[in-house]
């Protein structure tokens, strides 16, 4: 820890949805307090101004906890944001209570052993929020469209599996088709008007990324690799935020959920399946781009045709998405250098 050397208080946040259990330890692991305070940002910044000396503030990633890092972090000498699933393996006990966390929080700040993880920009992670609820509109659709072919094939009606969702044929189909009820035909209309609506907000979200100022230059750069569309190029630049973050490709690898889980002992490694730990957004993009790139780009065609030889289809579209990791990668980093000189 870089300000170690002139900070006075270590202080462990266990927060929730309601509250926030905090204990402040000096470097010898003395308490100095602990106790509880509402989750709202009057009683933080309260909290937060009475303290006489520097402190330095760790807590743990949950769905609440990036607004209570972001209004903390003008108050504290320094403030972590732990992984979750280090820290559970960390902190496993008999006896665990909000008090108890806190303290160990506390604890693994002062000993620099808190497993701290990467923390959005703000400005990214405003974008990234617009993003995800895309593709909670497009998980939707997919919905609404299974549930149209489903009423169709419970009531026996013959349909083109392939211009089902097209407007023009689900209409006609509509219109002509004696074979639909009145009752079934409301509902397929319902159906059909809830999906074009959802397409509309679908468009009206990428539209509003894609010339955002913050993303519209690297995005553009990204781009211009064989195969990356916009929906992969989103993707990547939101789910990332930097790329400084990686040290190297095989962290992004890793982060991008494209590699598998390692087992070794006594000398004998183990290898399993993809990893859960990972980013979920960046790895079923990558990997629905990897299927489509190879008709794109003809080095990931020339790699995709290499390892499909071995057999196995599905390692060759891995193979093929690991590839653009590393060429998003490589363009993204040369964007950011490029900006920094300019």
């Amino acid at each position: 820890m870089s300000a170690a050397v002139s900070v006075s208080y270590y202080v462990g946040l266990d927060v929730h949805r309601k509250t926030i259990s905090y204990c402040v330890k000096t470097s010898d692991g003395r308490i100095v307090c602990e106790s509880s305070i509402p989750a709202n940002r009057e009683a933080l910044s309260r909290w937060a101004q009475a303290f006489d000396k520097p402190w330095c503030g760790g807590l743990e990633a949950t769905i609440c906890s990036h607004w209570i890092y972001q209004h903390l972090k003008p108050y504290a000498l320094e403030l972590k944001m732990g992984a979750p699933v280090r820290l559970k393996a960390i902190t496993a006990a008999k006896r665990k209570t909000d008090c108890l966390d806190a303290r160990m929080l506390a604890d693994l700040l002062r000993c620099n052993l808190f497993p701290e993880c990467y923390v959005m920009p703000v400005d990214y992670a405003d974008l990234r929020r617009q993003l995800r609820y895309r593709a909670l509109l497009v998980h939707t659709q997919v919905q609404f469209k299974n549930k149209t072919a489903g009423l169709l094939i419970e009531n026996g009606i013959a349909y083109d599996t392939e211009r089902l969702h097209r407007k023009k044929y689900f209409t006609e189909l509509l219109k002509t088709s004696p074979q639909i009820p009145e009752q079934l035909r409301r509902l397929l209309a319902f159906n059909r008007m809830q999906i074009e609506s959802l397409q509309r907000i679908d468009r009206s979200i990428v539209s509003s990324l894609q010339c955002d100022t913050l993303l519209a230059d690297r995005i553009t750069k990204l781009r211009t690799i064989d195969g990356v569309g916009e929906i992969t190029a989103l993707t990547w630049a939101l789910e990332t935020g930097e790329p400084s973050r990686f040290p190297n490709a095989k962290h992004a690898l890793s982060y991008c959920g494209l590699c598998s889980r390692q087992r070794e002992s006594a000398g004998v490694g183990k290898r399993g399946p993809l990893s859960k730990q990972r980013n979920r957004f960046l790895q079923t993009t990558l990997i629905e781009a990897a299927h489509l790139a190879p008709r794109y780009n003809e080095v990931l065609r020339a790699i995709y045709e290499m390892a499909r030889e071995k057999g196995n289809a599905n390692r060759a579209t891995l193979e093929v998405a690991r590839r653009l990791v590393r060429y998003l990668l490589a363009v993204d980093r040369q964007h950011f250098q490029q900006r920094a000189a300019a």
